[in-house]
């Protein structure tokens, strides 16, 4: 098992990888001896899943609410339904809320947490890739609203990630892909050994073979991990992990979250990124060639022309790394390493679009 460690202080947790069971001894060691437990899941995780973590908590009082399965359960309508639900079984800040599912369901029961008696601890078993690498981890939860993606939310740590391969057996291809998606954002902003493992084990990485998923899954978290403890609330260096989703989230929003994947989306807004940072001369030709070849090897979709900077736009203004009326964007160099900006000629977004 690979343990890697994320936050600060009183708020610092451990992530554990495997690729064989979560861990029962490392689950029950952080949860109360008498604490109630809400298990948090959707619709489409395999009941084999639920059965096996519940056999798996020692305490009497475990609870299981599910939650639609979809991007539109981020809601109002899904989080009250929750809080109810705890005030219902008499939790209090002694209990402890389990997020077993995607990005979806950890967003969720992550807000969940931060919000039910202002505070109550939680831990998440993502059993998405696109949550093991990315939601899984930093302390973001959230909900969506008809203007824009997670802009009601908190920054929230959990007690604990228990992230296991096994799970991604079960994914389908588009939910994979989605995955594949996030991690090739870390290849691209800082990571240069991921980007070889790409580049190597693209073959290997399409079959989902353990023993790479496992490397993949480390280098991903060892990236996410290191930044979100340097910049726990997004007030510096965290926004580099941005790289792709203002386009990205206002594809999400403009399709109204059902045309494609989350990480489809975030993918098609990583190379619009790349081919800005083109435009504003930070990458050369082959560069951005090489990025997006990278991003073609592992089977994922680059093609971003049914999608016109006019249709999105409204959706762009409304993201969150706006400040004072100016976009900011996250573009990459030619070392690939990501930063902030909001000096950039608007003439290169359109010419992005268009090439």
């Amino acid at each position: 098992m690979i343990e890697i460690f994320a936050g600060k202080g009183s708020s610092k947790y451990k992530i554990c990888i495997t690729n064989k069971s979560i861990p029962k001894k490392e689950l029950n060691k952080n949860i109360k001896k008498n604490a109630k437990i809400l298990i948090i899941t959707d619709s489409g995780i395999p009941k084999k899943y639920i059965k096996s973590l519940k056999n798996s908590i020692s305490n009497k009082v475990v609870k299981v609410h599910t939650i639609k399965n979809g991007e539109n359960a981020k809601s109002f309508k899904t989080f009250e339904e929750i809080v109810k639900v705890l005030a219902d079984l008499k939790f209090s800040r002694t209990d402890l809320i389990i997020a077993l599912g995607g990005g979806v369901v950890g967003d969720v029961a992550g807000f969940c947490s931060s919000a039910f008696l202002r505070g109550i601890d939680y831990i998440q078993i993502p059993t998405t890739l696109l949550s093991q690498v990315d939601s899984s981890v930093g302390g973001k939860t959230a909900i969506n609203i008809p203007q824009g993606k997670n802009l009601v939310g908190a920054f929230y740590n959990p007690k604990l990630v228990l992230i296991s391969t096994n799970y991604l057996e079960t994914l389908s291809d588009e939910e994979y892909k989605s995955g594949l998606g996030e991690v090739v954002k870390y290849a691209l902003i800082e990571n240069k050994k991921l980007r070889n493992l790409i580049k190597e084990l693209n073959k290997k990485i399409i079959k989902r073979d353990k023993k790479v998923l496992l490397e993949i899954i480390k280098e991903s978290i060892l990236t996410k991990s290191k930044i979100v403890t340097k910049d726990e609330k997004e007030s510096g260096i965290r926004a580099i992990l941005n790289f792709g989703h203002t386009f990205g989230h206002a594809i999400e929003a403009y399709t109204n979250y059902k045309k494609m994947s989350h990480g489809a989306a975030i993918t098609l807004g990583m190379v619009i990124a790349a081919k800005i940072s083109f435009f504003e001369g930070y990458l050369k030709e082959h560069q951005l060639m090489n990025a997006i070849g990278l991003i073609n090897s592992i089977g994922l979709d680059t093609d971003h022309s049914e999608f016109k900077y006019s249709d999105l736009k409204k959706y762009i203004m409304n993201d969150k790394k706006v400040a004072d009326g100016n976009l900011n964007l996250i573009l990459i160099n030619e070392k690939y390493k990501a930063f902030k900006t909001s000096k950039f000629n608007q003439e290169s977004i359109l010419k992005a679009f268009k090439f």
